[in-house]
């Protein structure tokens, strides 16, 4: 029990389901009900699926293609602030222009980013596997249910409200995706700075 807890209460703090409600609601602005639902499966699934099968099999892949979970961090960075530029500077939706929104980028990596994917890594091994994927699919299921009430968020702030909601949560997912970049390449070059040098050994 006190695993599943350790789990749960990590991945609940790395999922930050209510952080990224307002950026859920930028990207399904004006969208009707049943296809907001459809994304919200959608995420859901995604997210799901990535983060499990990281579980398993991702510090294989890793060592097999050369990898690291800073990769990601700079890869989901650079997709999170393509996303929030053309918000910013054209006004138009990704949403409206991409069907698999769901699957990216509200499943990866809002809902499963570099901080999940990395805590359920370790945590598969410091608190156990069932413990760890137990507590994924809770804490997804959580982010749905945050997700389902968008609507009351909406209703709650008005048309201005949420307009205003929605470009202060672009600019916010820009600065995310900058601070992901940052923190990915720092994580490199330090990396590569505490690597021992080829020939040093002996």
């Amino acid at each position: 029990m006190k695993d599943f807890v350790v789990a749960f209460v990590t991945l609940f703090v790395a999922v930050d389901a209510f952080a990224i409600l307002p950026l859920f609601v930028t990207l399904t602005e004006d969208l009707a009900p049943r296809e907001r639902r459809r994304i919200i499966i959608q995420s859901l699934v995604t997210a799901t699926v990535v983060a499990i099968a990281f579980v398993f099999f991702a510090r294989k892949v890793f060592d097999l293609i050369g990898i690291h979970v800073y990769d990601f961090m700079v890869a989901g960075g650079v997709l999170l602030f393509a996303i929030a530029l053309l918000d910013l500077v054209s006004g138009r939706k990704f949403a409206r222009q991409v069907e698999t929104v769901g699957a990216v980028p509200i499943g990866v990596p809002l809902i499963v980013g570099p901080a999940v994917l990395t805590s359920s890594l370790i945590l598969a091994e410091v608190a156990g596997l069932p413990p760890t994927l137990v507590a994924i699919v809770l804490n997804i299921a959580i982010a749905g249910a945050v997700f389902l009430a968008a609507d009351l968020f909406t209703r709650l702030l008005g048309q201005a409200g949420s307009r205003a909601v929605s470009k202060v949560a672009s600019l916010i997912m820009a600065a995310f995706g900058v601070m992901m970049i940052r923190k990915g390449i720092v994580a490199i070059i330090l990396a590569g700075l505490t690597a021992a040098p080829p020939g040093s050994a002996g």
